[in-house]
């Protein structure tokens, strides 16, 4: 690794992106190469880092922006599930994920212990993943503390997650991955559900959506859309930013903040009365 020079690793960065990764990828790899030569450095290996540099100073940064939904897009997102004979029947899924902001891993986690009616409070402090080649569920904790929390339920979550628990289970819901059970959301077979799942319903949905509608959805429009969403808004209502770190289960603060920037002026202008008055 002490031969690595910055222009060999600039090259492999030229090199990926010929290949068809996409800058996203890239960078996340770049991040990881970056970390591993950091360690190097420490070990007293090599003196520079090769991999300390800005990768849109070498490639161009196409990544398509993420939007949140308007409240407007949002409320005849809603009503069009709500009233489609196709996808009505995960009404209850996408209101869930609008108004908690999940993780689509983590709404595949939920089980029915994770429910806390009582106090109005879901329990988070896992996630349900599946393995691209071998096939078998296997459940993920959180990396770090920030990702245990709990989110309380507004009255329309409740009363989604009320629906969800009437409907009927399956033998099958007695699967026990990793030591966990009884999962809310099941596909066809009676398996809990994963992310590919949601997101292959999604395409659909959101091309069905388009061809009924004049104002197209995001053109970046994925499960992770509606945590988006939903962080955008209590960010604009102007929640606490340390709250909103809570909920969402951000591990730093400033991936936080960055949802206060989709505020418009009308926030802003709003915000500043309401201080000053």
């Amino acid at each position: 690794i002490d031969t690595i020079k910055p222009s060999d690793a600039k090259e492999w960065a030229l090199r990926m992106k010929e290949k068809g990764y996409s800058f996203k990828t890239i960078n996340n790899h770049k991040r990881s190469l970056k970390a591993a030569f950091y360690t190097a450095i420490q070990d007293d290996c090599i003196r520079k880092n090769p991999f300390d540099f800005q990768l849109n100073t070498v490639l161009e940064d196409n990544t398509e922006p993420k939007e949140p939904l308007s409240p407007t897009q949002e409320a005849s997102f809603l009503s069009f599930v709500q009233n489609d004979k196709v996808y009505q029947k995960y009404y209850d899924e996408i209101i869930i994920l609008l108004g908690t902001g999940l993780r689509i891993s983590e709404l595949c986690g939920l089980t029915e212990t994770d429910i806390d009616f009582e106090n109005k409070l879901i329990n988070v402090d896992h996630q349900l993943l599946k393995h691209s080649e071998a096939g078998g569920y296997y459940i993920e904790t959180p990396k770090t503390k920030s990702g245990n929390r709990q989110i309380p339920m507004s009255t329309k979550v409740y009363e989604a997650f009320e629906r969800v628990m009437k409907k009927p289970r399956t033998e099958r819901t007695q699967l026990i991955i990793d030591g966990y059970s009884r999962f809310l959301f099941l596909n066809r077979n009676g398996l809990p559900k994963v992310a590919i799942n949601y997101e292959s319903m999604f395409r659909g949905l959101v091309r069905k959506y388009n061809k009924h509608h004049e104002e197209a959805l995001p053109k970046v429009m994925t499960p992770h859309t509606l945590r988006h969403t939903f962080c955008t808004n209590l960010a604009n209502a102007g929640m606490n930013p340390k709250a909103l770190q809570y909920i969402m289960g951000h591990s730093n603060i400033n991936m936080t903040l960055n949802y206060y920037a989709h505020a418009t002026p009308d926030n802003a202008m709003a915000e500043m009365e309401r201080l000053i008055a």
